[in-house]
């Protein structure tokens, strides 16, 4: 028997939406403040926006961090991809166990520990810590994530469409890249969008692996915070939260159009048999 939504499940909704989404409407909307006290509203003003235009440390720091996120949930989105194919299709092999205790041990294990082991590594290897060794930390631990989600959409995949094509002749690779490969591309673009926000929110591991002129810009705010919230970090703030809103938007319609087509595609082939 189906239940309707309490009056208690409700409020326990609202009150979880309340407690994570309240404070990033205050941020945005102090972004705004004409005060230079953030919790002190004075008017609507937008040269806060100016302000932090003018802070080359800021942006530095900002643009640092998008070109970690963007290269590394790439190559994240890459290997945790074949790592979910491969967990998902080549079934018991051996060193299976070893391989997946691998790939799922970032997701439970402690970021400093990560963070700690990746410096170590980097040290014994003589690499001068910066940007790619950054690319590199944040690509390791995003990994797991993009294979879960990928295995997990492989896992409840109908395989006959991929049967069918090979037994009509189509090697291996080419019904990966034709067949397979866009029927999991909606959980393909959700590891990378995970990925990149992963990156973008990421301090601990960021502090381990990174050197100087390679701040990245969690680290920047977090050294600012220290000494105070100014109108400039809410600003930035702002700006990321529109530019992960907009991502999700994207991917959002993009899914939803792939779900349209193969719906469409699925009642052209049954009207054709």
């Amino acid at each position: 028997m189906r239940r309707g939504l309490t009056p208690i499940n409700l409020t326990a909704l609202t009150l979880g939406f309340a407690f994570l989404y309240v404070p990033i409407f205050l941020l945005i909307i102090y972004s705004f403040n004409e005060s230079k006290l953030v919790t002190v509203w004075a008017g609507f003003s937008t040269k806060w926006y100016g302000e932090m235009a003018r802070d080359d440390a800021l942006i530095a720091a900002a643009l640092m961090t998008l070109k970690v996120a963007l290269l590394s949930s790439t190559v994240a989105t890459v290997l945790g991809t074949l790592a979910g194919v491969l967990l998902a299709r080549f079934g018991r092999f051996r060193g299976r166990t070893l391989f997946s205790g691998m790939i799922y041990a970032p997701l439970v294990m402690p970021e400093v520990i990560t963070g700690l082991a990746l410096l170590l590594m980097f040290v014994a290897m003589g690499l001068a810590r910066g940007y790619f060794t950054v690319m590199i930390a944040h690509a390791t631990f995003a990994m797991a994530y993009v294979a879960v989600v990928v295995q997990s959409r492989l896992a409840t995949m109908d395989r006959s469409v991929e049967e069918a094509a090979l037994d009509l002749g189509c090697p291996p690779f080419k019904t990966f890249l034709v067949i397979t490969l866009p029927i999991i591309a909606p959980a393909v673009i959700a590891g990378w969008l995970l990925a990149f926000t992963l990156s973008l929110d990421d301090l601990v591991i960021a502090s381990f692996t990174t050197g100087p002129g390679s701040t990245t810009l969690p680290m920047k705010i977090y050294s600012q915070v220290r000494l105070g919230v100014t109108p400039e970090i809410n600003a930035i703030s702002t700006i990321l939260v529109g530019i992960v809103t907009i991502g999700v938007v994207a991917a959002s319609l993009v899914n939803r159009r792939a779900a349209l087509r193969r719906e469409r595609d699925e009642r052209l082939a049954f009207a054709k048999t």
